[in-house]
C-alpha cells in the first residue's frame, strides 16, 4: 500500500525519468550464434530455455557467453545436453505465451524461464503477473511435459546502474514484490523450483548499457542453475514427484 501511494505521489517524475531512460539507453543486440545444439557426454538431458533479453544474450557477443551457452556447458560434464533457446528482447510473460503458441511442442526434461523484468517495468500488478506466470507454466507442461521447471529470479533492479532515483527504487521494490509472490507459489508446486537471483549487485557485472548481465554474471547465473539441476536430477529421473507434478508431495 505504501509503495502504491509513493508511486502515485512520484508519478510525474517517474514518467519523466522512464521516458528519458528509454530515449538515452544504449541499444544492444541479442547475442549472435546458434540457439540450439548438442553438447557433452553422459545420459541425455533435453533442456529448453524461455525468456526475455537477458536469456537472449543481450549484453554479450555470442550465445556461448550468454545463459544458454554457459548453462549447456556447465551441464555438459554430466549429461549429453540437447538444448534449445526461445527468447526475445522486450518479452513479457503475456507476449511469451502468445509467441510460444507457434513453436514446436518438442518434449523437454528441464525448462528454464527467465521472465519478469519487462513486467516489472510496466508495473504489472503482482497478482496479475502470478496468474500470467501460472498460465505460462500450464502451457509449458502441455507442450513440453518437463520433469521440472526452473524459474530464474527477477534481478535486483534496485541496483541497475542505468536507472536514476527514484525510478530505480520504485522498480526495485516492485521486483522484490514479484520475488516474494513467486517464491510462495513455487514452494507449493512440486514441479517448480524458484532460483533467486542471489548474485552480487556489482556494476562491474553489468553490460555496458547498465541494464543487462555481462558474460561474468551469466557464468555465475548458469553455474547456480546448473548446480540446482544436477542436484535434483536423480530424484527427478526416479519419478520422485509421483502422480501429480502440480501439487506438493507430502
Amino acid at each position: 500500500m505504501l509503495d502504491t501511494m509513493a508511486r502515485l505521489a512520484l508519478s510525474p517524475l517517474l514518467i519523466a525519468q522512464a521516458l528519458k531512460v528509454r530515449r538515452i539507453a544504449q541499444r544492444l543486440p541479442e547475442a549472435a550464434g546458434p540457439r540450439s545444439g548438442v553438447l557433452g557426454s553422459g545420459p541425455p538431458l533435453r533442456l529448453r530455455i524461455v525468456g526475455d533479453s537477458s536469456a537472449a544474450g543481450v549484453g554479450v557477443q555470442t550465445q556461448t557467453e550468454a545463459l544458454s551457452g554457459q548453462l549447456a556447458a556447465a551441464l555438459a560434464g554430466q549429461f549429453t545436453v540437447s538444448w534449445h533457446l526461445d527468447a526475445l528482447s522486450g518479452a513479457t510473460t503475456k507476449s511469451t505465451r502468445k509467441r510460444l503458441q507457434n513453436t514446436a511442442a518438442d518434449p523437454a526434461d528441464i525448462m528454464v524461464t527467465a521472465l519478469g523484468v519487462n513486467d516489472v517495468t510496466r508495473l504489472l500488478p503482482r497478482r496479475t503477473w502470478l496468474r500470467q506466470q501460472m498460465a505460462l507454466f500450464d502451457d509449458l507442461r502441455a507442450r513440453h511435459d518437463p520433469r521440472r521447471i526452473y524459474l530464474s529470479g527477477v534481478p535486483p533492479m534496485g541496483a541497475f546502474p542505468l536507472l536514476p532515483q527514484p525510478l530505480r527504487w520504485t522498480l526495485g521494490r516492485h521486483a522484490q514484490a514479484f520475488e516474494t509472490t513467486m517464491q510462495r507459489h513455487a514452494a507449493k508446486t512440486a514441479d517448480l523450483t524458484y532460483v533467486p537471483f542471489d548474485l552480487p549487485a556489482d556494476p562491474g557485472l553489468m553490460a555496458s548499457d547498465g541494464f543487462h548481465p555481462n558474460a561474468q554474471l551469466n557464468t555465475l547465473w548458469a553455474k547456480e542453475m546448473a548446480s540446482r539441476i544436477i542436484t535434483d536430477w536423480p530424484k527427478l529421473k526416479s519419478g520422485y514427484q509421483g502422480q501429480s507434478r502440480r501439487t506438493r508431495p507430502s
